[in-house]
């Protein structure tokens, strides 16, 4: 597949905010149909050089050639991340940081095939046949307490502990990513985002807003409504479209 027919078979759009409230932007994105890769990175809150974690690994993951396969495609991503994770542990150590760490959400298009891979609480979702799902799990404390069912989903919402992720790139000797994968369809539509959107705009806003409006223009309608909202963190959305 070449790059020409990567860019037709899919459209994108991207956007970022630094919210109401934050006076610094940690989040990063990458929007690159014609690798048929895009992705989102949140510098950890709690620890220093946010903004730079985030920037350094998008920056390895935008240096991905167009590969010959899903396989090399997804083996490249994981390079990349595993290079950051020992890059971002140097420095923080160089610097005398501590933690230096971001999490990622990136989605993978290869012919007839998709996957999600990510670290932390950034998302994807994909609609099909007008059902919006996330196909991601938040690697946080707090899911973790609904998955136990020591807490009920709404109660999550307003946890303490809800901002503590339990993987990041960056975070440990060994960043461990989860995957998904799937073959794709005609109409599918993927949202990226970070988890400042999660909190002011809910999934059933999310679905309405795909399947009411173009694509194109999902990222900065959300980003509005968000930042109508008092949006306490940074925002990233990321949408993409499968169209044959």
């Amino acid at each position: 597949m070449t790059e020409l027919e990567r860019k037709q078979r899919y459209r994108s759009r991207a956007a970022t905010h630094v919210g109401a409230v934050r006076k610094l932007n940690e989040d990063s994105l990458l929007d690159n149909p014609s690798v048929g890769l895009w992705a989102i990175a949140d510098g950890v809150g709690g620890h220093a050089a946010g903004d730079y974690a985030s920037q350094a690994l998008v920056a390895g993951l935008s240096r991905i050639a167009p590969q010959q396969s899903a396989m090399d495609l997804l083996a490249a991503v994981r390079q990349q991340i595993e290079i950051a994770n020992a890059n971002l542990r140097a420095y923080a150590a160089n610097e005398g940081l501590g933690i230096t760490a971001t999490t990622v959400a990136a989605l993978l298009c290869y012919g007839h095939h998709y996957a999600a891979v990510w670290a932390g609480d950034s998302r994807a979702y994909l609609l099909r046949d007008a059902e919006l799902r996330l196909i991601t799990r938040d690697h946080t404390a707090v899911q973790e307490l609904v998955d136990a069912g020591a807490i009920t989903p709404e109660e999550a919402l307003h946890h303490p502990n809800r901002n503590v992720v339990t993987r990041a790139v960056g975070a440990a000797g060994t960043v461990e990513v989860d995957m998904v994968q799937d073959h794709l369809q005609p109409n599918d539509v993927f949202l990226l985002c970070s988890d400042g959107l999660g909190k002011v705009i809910s999934d059933e806003e999310i679905a309405a807003t795909l399947q009411g409006m173009a694509g194109e223009a999902v990222p900065d309608y959300l980003i509005e409504k968000a930042l109508g909202r008092g949006c306490p963190d940074n925002i990233t959305i990321v949408v993409v479209e499968c169209l044959g």
